[in-house]
């Protein structure tokens, strides 16, 4: 609706004969349906002073000076010719929560007496003009909106922040939350205390502000509520926040903080509200609270806190919102036996220790949430938790909790909505006499898992039951019948020990359903239409897949069948779906080939994973532009062809896995230019050429693992190609997390699995963190030598280059690789001594060297003599232990076998260089020996005789060396 608002009040009073117009006025302000009732009061009352909203004077002229009109449903425009302007005496005007979506009038300046000016959330939009800053008997100024949820806001550009506040010294409240200000630290706040002396409220919440806050702060000495949350202030807190007498509330919730809180704050004795939730990197502690403080809402949730809880909390006796949830604060839990007042109490997910105290919640009548969740809390839930007879929330999940706990308890929580026991070492006794919940208080949200349950409790009249989680017990039997009456919304049923269901799951409500982990036969169960989650993977489902089972994933997000024993090919009406972000259908006996329009649609498919079937054909090459794959695994299959040029559309995939196929073709360079890139899986394909590709920028920088096993690639390993990989070079500064797509809408994510060879054999790794990196040549036709760059892969904690036919030295720069735990270089033509730095790799537990050409003593240290000799057989050079044979005397070994005892065995010049140390006197003998041909023949010929005259044993093992070392001369 338009607003013309002309209703001609040139004097602002409300007389007689001006009673219709400003009756027009509210007529075309509101929606008629939502306002009909004040407009028959409008119309029955003479005297427009005693409508509502408006107010007049006290003098009896009927000059209307306040008017109300908030939360009307306006929708139309406001433009600067509205009779609105006209009401020139009027001091406070209040247009808040409507929906004008016009850019802010000027003509709000003609209005000059006005003390209170509130357009908070009225949809105004564009740039504030200069003229809001000639109200200069503005004591509250609010322009606040939600436009952080979206839609158009309003902006501070041209004017700035500066401008608009510099004739305003009376205002003491100003509020722009929302508004677009994107001003610099010391600038936004220079503006504030160089003008508004008065200020006692400053709320500028979500208005893109950056930090760090100017010590210029300190002079608004009467500021006594200061909000800034969601702002990028990338700063410390600064200590001045301390000496504001008068402050009440300090919220600066999400706003980028670091370095360490200071404590005065909490010792504000004006203070009651302080929030700094969502600040990962602001760390602190708390200090001794001294009574008559008089806090009483306290956010640290996501916080770096750390410390304990004092007992001195306790002082606190206001306190009634605390939430310290997601810090590490430790050691136990305080008592709140004096905070009569409190209601809310989150404690989860921090490292608190020992046992709930039972006396700590005695006489709190008003507790309506608790959650301790998520810590080390250890004993037997106490008795007096089942007394708060108003509390609406109980979580005690994820501690170390022991003991029973009878079902029927909860029923004195006749308030209770949420109770969630899972994951501690409970035995939660649902069965007997006095389990049956059908008696008990509507519970809306009951969480059980890992409770050591046997049955199903009795939940068949809980009507208002939504979400239930019933996961990792040992519920066996069929899911009982009542289970598809109830409105669920939420149902985990998973890792139990389930059979049959009794009857079809028909819930048109839910929107999750996971079953996997069970025992469940037979054909596939239809899940119901329009549901986000299904989970049907690991159980002994048989049959095929339903032709018409596309038809009730419309909406689908979600969806697993994997693990199963199901058979026949994928039923196209799967495609029907432009929600589907994960599709599993690995490890059954699916047959036939991919249908083409799975693969176009992975326009929204986020993962795509087949693993471990029967399918043949090629790969389908549909893969659209709009690609967005992230994970795509067709392993063990019988896929032949080559990699579809297409797939290269795909520039947000994270995981390919194409290993044991039968996939012909070169290496896939089409898909260089992804650098989203963390696993590579082509083991066990028939690809073959040079590995590498011609334009080299942008390659791969985040890969991870590599396994390019038992296929033909030959050539070197090139080295510029592989000094791209710069996700193995990251070393021990990695973060510890998994691969894993999160689903939009739902609380649980999809976390890749790949199978990796290590220590010889085989390994499923389930959850693929992101810290671990493995690289996996082997059984190819490699050659040269292994690159240095190698050396750079810090972050390797397996290495495979065996069966190739690699040439030269082991390089040195492996000794660099700190992580590598699985290191093999066997069946290649490596020669020379193995490096002295491979024995400083304390975490390798396999090493296989085997079946190369080093020779020279193995090097001596903490790993390498715990390895067995089959680790360096094969090698007719090596010598020391763990092998069987010993090494010689340096100076021995010094001679060339000239008289056929010793052979293939080169100076050390490290002992040889010691015995210089330590016997200058043999220089003389030294030296010729060293660069004398003659001389050594003739020093070796006569030493050998002396020493084998002493060690006879030495003479017979000589022999058997040079006959040895004359067939391999023979083969080679």
């Amino acid at each position: 609706m338009l607003l013309s608002m002309n209703i001609g009040l040139v004097s602002g009073r409300c007389q007689s004969d001006q009673q219709s117009l400003l009756l027009n006025l509210k007529k075309t302000l509101v929606f008629y349906e939502l306002a009909s009732t004040k407009l028959v009061k409008w119309n029955s009352t003479p005297d427009c002073c005693e409508w509502p909203g408006i107010a007049c004077d006290e003098g009896g002229s009927g000059r209307v000076i306040s008017l109300d009109l908030s939360f009307e449903g306006i929708t139309g425009g406001l433009d600067d010719s509205s009779g609105l302007f006209s009401l020139q005496f009027l001091q406070n005007l209040n247009l808040s929560s409507n929906s004008f979506n016009t850019p802010l009038p000027v003509r709000f300046a003609n209005l000059t007496d006005l003390i209170s000016l509130n357009l908070s959330n009225a949809w105004f939009i564009g740039q504030i003009p200069n003229d809001i800053s000639k109200l200069t008997k503005l004591v509250s100024l609010d322009l606040s909106s939600n436009s952080f949820l979206g839609g158009p806001a309003l902006k501070l550009e041209k004017p700035n922040l500066a401008t608009l506040v510099q004739n305003l010294a009376q205002l003491e409240e100003l509020i722009l939350d929302g508004v677009d200000i994107s001003a610099q630290g010391s600038d936004w706040c220079k503006a504030l205390s160089s003008s508004l002396p008065n200020l006692k409220v400053l709320s500028m919440s979500y208005c893109f502000l950056s930090g760090p806050l100017d010590a210029s702060l300190a002079e608004l000495r009467s500021l006594s509520i200061f909000r800034l949350s969601s702002n990028n202030l990338s700063a410390p807190v600064p200590e001045f926040l301390a000496n504001y007498p008068k402050l009440t509330a300090l919220e600066l919730r999400d706003c980028q903080l670091n370095g360490i809180f200071p404590q005065t704050v909490f010792q504000i004795p004006t203070l009651e509200i302080l929030d700094l939730s969502f600040n990962e990197l602001l760390q602190g502690s708390f200090p001794e609270f001294h009574q008559n403080l008089s806090l009483q809402t306290l956010l640290l949730s996501n916080t770096n806190f750390s410390g304990t809880i004092p007992g001195s909390i306790a002082n606190l006796t206001q306190l009634f919102y605390l939430d310290l949830s997601s810090n590490k604060f430790e050691g136990r839990i305080p008592s709140f036996r004096k905070s009569k007042n409190l209601t809310y109490v989150d404690l989860s997910h921090n490292q608190l220790t020992g046992e709930i105290p039972s006396g700590h919640w005695e006489g709190l009548l008003s507790l309506t949430y608790v959650d301790l969740g998520s810590n080390k809390l250890e004993g037997p839930i106490p008795s007096s938790v089942f007394d708060l007879a108003n509390l609406n929330v109980l979580d005690l999940s994820s501690n170390k909790l022991n003991g029973t706990v009878e079902l029927h308890l909860v029923q004195k929580l006749s308030s209770l909505m949420t109770l969630d026991l899972s994951y501690n070492n409970l035995t939660v006794i649902a069965s007997g006499k006095n389990s049956n919940l059908s008696s008990f208080v509507q519970i809306e949200k009951l969480r059980l898992a890992s409770c050591n349950l046997r049955v199903f409790p009795d939940l068949r009249n809980q009507s208002e039951l939504f979400h239930l989680d019933l996961s990792d017990n040992q519920i066996t039997g069929p899911v009982p019948g009542w289970i598809s009456e109830l409105s669920f919304q939420y149902l985990n049923l998973s890792r139990n020990l389930l059979v049959d269901l009794e009857r079809p799951l028909s819930l048109p409500g839910l929107d999750i359903l996971d079953l996997h982990r069970n025992q469940l036969q037979g054909s596939i169960p239809v899940p119901p239409s329009l549901i986000t989650y299904v989970d049907y993977s690991s159980n002994n489902f048989s049959s095929y897949i339903p032709p018409t089972i596309g038809n009730y994933l419309s909406i689908t997000l979600f969806f697993s069948l994997s693990n199963n024993h199901l058979t026949g090919a994928i039923p196209q009406s799967i495609c029907n779906n432009d929600w589907l972000h994960v599709l599993d259908l690995s490890n059954n006996s699916l047959s036939g080939t991919i249908p083409s329009c799975l693969i176009e649609g992975t326009k929204t498919l986020r993962v795509l994973n087949l693993r471990r079937n029967n399918f043949d054909g090629f790969i389908p090459d549909k893969f659209p532009r709009s690609c967005v794959l992230k994970t795509l695994d067709l392993s063990g299959n019988n896929l032949q062809g080559k990699v579809p040029k297409s797939l290269a559309n795909c520039t947000t995939l994270e995981v390919l896995d194409l290993g044991n196929n039968q996939i012909n073709d070169s290496f896939p360079c089409l898909l260089k230019s992804i650098s989203s890139f963390r696993v590579l899986i082509l083991r066990n394909n028939m690809f073959s050429g040079l590995i590498g590709c011609p334009e080299i920028n942008g390659t791969w920088p985040r890969l991870q693992i590599v396994d390019l096993a038992f296929n033909h690639f030959r050539g070197n390993l090139p080295h510029i190609f592989l000094e791209t990989w710069e996700g193995m070079m990251e070393g021990e500064n990695r973060h510890l997390e998994y691969i894993k797509y999160e689903l939009i809408y739902v609380v649980v994510y999809y976390q890749d699995s790949i199978a990796v060879t290590f220590k010889g054999r085989e390994f499923e790794l389930v959850k693929i963190l992101t810290v671990f990196t493995s690289a996996d040549f082997s059984n190819n036709n490699f050659e040269g030598p292994i690159p240095d760059v190698i050396g750079k892969f810090k972050a390797l904690y397996v290495l495979n280059l065996s069966h190739n036919a690699l040439t030269g030295r082991i390089p040195s720069s492996l000794g660099n690789l700190s992580q590598l735990e699985s290191l093999d270089l066997s069946s290649n033509q490596l020669t020379g001594l193995i490096p002295l730095q491979l024995a400083r790799l304390s975490f390798l537990s396999v090493l296989n060297l085997s079946y190369n050409r080093l020779e020279g003593p193995i090097p001596t240290g903490s790993q390498m003599q715990t390895f067995s000799a089959d680790s360096f057989e094969g090698n007719q050079g090596l010598c020391g232990p763990p092998s069987n044979l010993v090494c010689f005397n340096p100076l021995i070994s010094a001679c060339s076998n000239t008289n056929g005892s010793i052979s293939g065995i080169e100076i050390d010049w490290n002992f040889l260089s010691a015995e210089l140390g330590y016997i200058f006197g043999l220089g003389i003998v030294i030296l010729p020996l060293m660069f004398c041909k003659r001389w050594r023949t003739w020093y070796c010929t006569h030493v050998d005789r002396v020493i084998f005259r002493v060690f006879p044993q030495l003479d017979k093992r000589s022999n058997n060396l040079g006959r040895r070392a004359q067939r391999n001369r023979r083969r080679q």
